[in-house]
């Protein structure tokens, strides 16, 4: 369901004197990861932090319906390292949007729900923001994979699931979720209710997933084979790629297939005027996209 965009009047700190964002996905609860983003936020002084989904640790995904809560890494971990931030850099202190990502466990919404009223981030699943004349989205959920935590998952387009794959009627969730919408929602629809009518020609989507069939959703399965049948190498989201065709946003952001940007040597493409950008990675470093919205083509990519 869409949410009411927040009041223009926010008060949250920031520094507007910055251009710089800094992009990340798929950071899984690492702390050497969280570390090296925590640095480079007190060294560049970023305006804005996107944080793309799959933030908490590894283990809390396959425990998630008996184990230790994932609560514990951000309430013991990620809230006092948002604090010592906030005040160590002051007015500098950026505008963070963070969703979750199929790895993550949906019970730890509430988490994230707290940091935003402690003034530390905004999450942004299903919600959009609007400040300084753009607009910032949020969707987390991906098509169907193979894993049994289907929190973020939805069927595509249609009811279709993939050779290999795991319908959304199948696993489990840890939050409850109505019938009509486990056998019938799709992520086209959800894109369409979220996005209405707006003009999004200074939109930016925060995606867990990548568009189908670009250079930035290409995983590591060439030659696998299900039941005498290939896996498509292709495993975005066909509704991601047609939403980004018909609606042309200013930029959307990507991760969610860590080895993709390795295969292909892509990290961003162009899809019309849209630019589309993927921080996951499947090495040891920290993935980080630099940008200005102003100046979209000469955004760069480090690892750290």
């Amino acid at each position: 369901m869409l949410k009411e965009p927040y009041s223009k009047e926010d008060t949250m700190s920031v520094n507007p004197s910055s251009s710089l964002n800094l992009f990340v996905s798929d950071l899984h609860g690492r702390i050497e990861r969280y570390e090296k983003l925590l640095r480079l936020i007190k060294a560049e002084k970023p305006r804005r932090v996107f944080v793309g989904g799959d933030i908490l640790p590894h283990a809390f995904s396959f425990l998630a319906r008996s184990g230790p809560s994932s609560q514990d890494f951000l309430t013991d971990y990620l809230r006092p390292k948002l604090l010592e931030l906030q005040n160590t850099v002051a007015a500098d202190y950026p505008e963070i949007y963070a969703i979750l990502g199929n790895d993550d466990p949906r019970r730890e919404e509430d988490g994230l729900l707290e940091l935003e009223r402690q003034g530390l981030l905004y999450y942004l699943h299903e919600r959009v923001i609007e400040k300084n004349g753009y607009s910032f989205f949020g969707y987390s959920c991906v098509p169907p994979t193979p894993f049994t935590l289907k929190d973020w998952e939805r069927y595509d387009v249609s009811r279709f699931v993939d050779v290999g794959v795991v319908s959304p009627e199948q696993g489990f969730r840890t939050v409850p979720v109505d019938s009509w919408t486990i056998r019938y929602g799709t992520i086209a629809d959800e894109l369409n209710a979220l996005a209405g009518n707006r003009d999004l020609s200074r939109a930016a989507f925060l995606f867990h997933s990548p568009p189908y069939d670009t250079g930035l959703d290409r995983a590591a399965l060439d030659g696998v084979m299900v039941d005498h049948a290939p896996l498509d190498v292709h495993v975005g989201s066909l509704a991601v790629r047609r939403f980004i065709e018909a609606r042309q946003p200013l930029l959307t952001m990507h991760g969610h297939i860590h080895e993709s940007t390795r295969l292909t040597g892509v990290w961003r493409e162009r899809m019309g005027r849209t630019w589309c950008f993927n921080a996951a990675h499947d090495g040891a470093e920290l993935c980080v996209v630099r940008f200005d919205l102003t100046h979209l083509d000469e955004a760069d990519r480090l690892l750290l």
